[in-house]
Parts: C-alpha cells; sequence; structure tokens
C-alpha cells in the first residue's frame, strides 16, 4: 500500500520543480564559497592551519538557513499539488488509510531532502579539491557537517508539513515558514529549545549530536501529533 503511494506521489511531483529545487539547495550553498573563495581565496587561506576544516566550517554555516528553506518551499509544493487538483477526497476514496497518505507525504520530502544533503556532501568534497586544499580530507567531519542538519531539521519538516496539510489558507504555512526561515538565520540569538536552533547545530553544551538526537526525537513526536491530527479532520 505504502509502495504504491510513494510511486503514486512521486510521479505528482515529476516536473513540478522538486527535483530542481533539490539539486538547487546543496548547489547554492556551495556555490556562495565558490564566490568567496573566488574573491578573496588568499585570505581565507590564512585564517587557519586546517584548510580543510575551516573551509567545511564556512560551507556549514549557510547549511542550515538553506535546509529550513527548502523544507518550507517543498512542504508548501507538495501540499498545493494535491489542492490545485483538488485531489484530497479523490485519494482517500481509494483503499488506503489516512495514515499512509501522510506517512507517504512525509517520506518522499525526507528523501529529498536525504538527496540534498547528499549532494551537499558530494558539492563540498568537489569544490574543495578544486580548491586544493591542503591536508587530509577530514570524512567524519565533511559527513557531520552534511547529514547532522539534515536529521536536526526533522521537527521543522514535521511541523510545516503537519500545517500545510491542515491548514485551508496555504498563506499560514508560508507565514510559519517565513518566521522559521528569519529564527534559522538568528540561531546564535536563539535558546537551546528552539526547534530552529537545531540544524546549526549549535547548543551550550559544545556537542551537535545533542541536536541531532533531540531533532530525531522531537520530529517523531511531532509527525505523530499531525498525522493523528490528519487522521481526525474531514477531508477537503
Amino acid at each position: 500500500m505504502i509502495k504504491n503511494l510513494l510511486c503514486a506521489d512521486f510521479l505528482k511531483i515529476k516536473r513540478k520543480g522538486f527535483w530542481f529545487l533539490t539539486f538547487l539547495e546543496p548547489f547554492g550553498v556551495v556555490a556562495l564559497q565558490m564566490v568567496n573563495y573566488g574573491v578573496r581565496k588568499d585570505y581565507l587561506l590564512q585564517q587557519s592551519n586546517d584548510e580543510w576544516g575551516y573551509y567545511i566550517l564556512n560551507v556549514s554555516t549557510f547549511t542550515p538557513l538553506a535546509l529550513v528553506l527548502g523544507v518550507v518551499i517543498l512542504t508548501s509544493f507538495m501540499t498545493s499539488v494535491e489542492n490545485e487538483t483538488n485531489a484530497w477526497k479523490q485519494l482517500i476514496a481509494f483503499p488506503v488509510t489516512k495514515i499512509s497518505v501522510y506517512l507517504s507525504k512525509l517520506t518522499v520530502l525526507a528523501l529529498l531532502l536525504f538527496i540534498s544533503s547528499f549532494l551537499l556532501m558530494l558539492f563540498t568534497l568537489g569544490f574543495g579539491m578544486i580548491l586544493e586544499l591542503q591536508g587530509q580530507i577530514p570524512y567524519a567531519k565533511l559527513l557531520k557537517h552534511s547529514f547532522y542538519p539534515y536529521f536536526a531539521v526533522t521537527p521543522v519538516l514535521a511541523l510545516q508539513l503537519w500545517i500545510a496539510i491542515v491548514s485551508k489558507n496555504q498563506g499560514v504555512p508560508i507565514a510559519v515558514g517565513v518566521l522559521g526561515v528569519i529564527l534559522t538565520y538568528s540561531a546564535y540569538l536563539l535558546p537551546d529549545w528552539m526547534i530552529w536552533k537545531w540544524p546549526s547545530l549549535i547548543n551550550e553544551w559544545d556537542e551537535p549530536l545533542i541536536n541531532v538526537l533531540l531533532g530525531v526525537g522531537v520530529g517523531s513526536l511531532l509527525y505523530i501529533i499531525g498525522m493523528f491530527d490528519f487522521v481526525r479532520r474531514d477531508v477537503r
């Protein structure tokens, strides 16, 4: 059942710009460093003896903002695909459960974001090689800064999907999303309990894994709450 729903959802997003956005997010993040290093490479290389580590840190500065922005846009697009054709009632009319429908939407979005994070790792590695940075490539650090934000952003994804699916006015999830992007941009000023801070991997304990565990835990909780809220509501 879920396999058929996933196939249907992937067919729906075909030629809708989803794959382009999935590519654009990681490319845009690394492209900023292309400009940065293109303009002042000599200066940046003087800032640290660990050229690879400093470069990855520069890339990761923009990752949370791009990730949250990607979540907002993709969730909005996902629900708009159904709203444009008024397909919610037709979808539920098939022998599928609302839980399966909700899970399918979340799975598709999570897979797109995972692919985006994987591309970020490849683009970061590729441009680093083009720069001919000195020292060994810190693959563990590269993996951490590519995928930790992905897991830490899970509650933002679950919240945005929940709001987007149950809201009759799509202006509501967009407004929440814009606020989330602003909060993510101001992550350094936020308390540790705010979910929009977690993708930045910043906390008072200086342990990024805490943000990952909180993201997965709270994200799972928000997913369950959103799913049951969707189940009890009348389909639009």
